[in-house]
């Protein structure tokens, strides 16, 4: 799409008027139309380009939605918990569930899971520490990417993480150390969504 839109900066006046301002699933469609019959000039090598990139667009489109419609379906069935929390999507709880793996259980803490994401706060220096911590740049960085983007969103849209942040902003603390904080929250409530749920005995009829 970057490729595309960035070739028609030299197309012809009449093409570039035709396709300001449309989504990318319209400007695809439209361009994917181009019927370039010769290449007697740049004009028409151009739209050859255009009208390549376009289906090589709709197809990759098509291939990720069904992708994602995979991975939802697979999310649904093996943690559908892990869509309630807000903030977290499909995304984000597949890779929860790729880190976690067949056994959640082996993962014996929240701590223990923190520092496998690389959320587990490290202090600044060695030694006498003035007690502020950094961020770890360790763990797996897929899911600490994702609960990153967790994080983001709610500071967005979230009332009661937005408020959180204004309380700690006029503690003094930076926003780096704010989500530090937040994403420590956010895989504590991952941990205790992914523990196996206790098993109740059944009772003999």
């Amino acid at each position: 799409m970057v490729t595309m839109k960035a070739m028609l900066v030299h197309a012809p006046d009449t093409l570039r008027r035709e396709t300001a301002g449309k989504t990318q699933i319209t400007l695809a469609r439209q361009l994917a139309a181009l019927r370039p019959r010769r290449l007697d000039g740049p004009e028409d090598a151009l739209s050859h380009t255009l009208r390549t990139l376009a289906k090589r667009w709709q197809y990759l489109d098509a291939e990720a939605k069904e992708l994602t419609k995979m991975i939802g379906d697979l999310v649904q069935r093996a943690a559908p918990q892990l869509l309630e929390p807000f903030g977290i999507g499909v995304d984000t709880a597949a890779e929860i569930l790729v880190v976690a793996g067949d056994n959640p259980e082996r993962i014996k803490s929240e701590a223990a899971l923190a520092k496998l994401a690389g959320i587990a706060p490290v202090p600044t220096g060695s030694g006498m520490t003035s007690g502020r911590h950094r961020i770890n740049h360790g763990g797996h960085r897929q899911l600490n990417a994702a609960i990153y983007r967790t994080v983001i969103v709610r500071m967005r849209f979230h009332q009661p993480t937005i408020d959180y942040v204004a309380r700690r902003t006029t503690e003094g603390k930076t926003k780096r150390e704010i989500i530090r904080c937040l994403k420590r929250y956010v895989i504590r409530e991952v941990y205790h969504l992914l523990r196996p749920a206790p098993q109740t005995p059944h009772t003999a009829g």
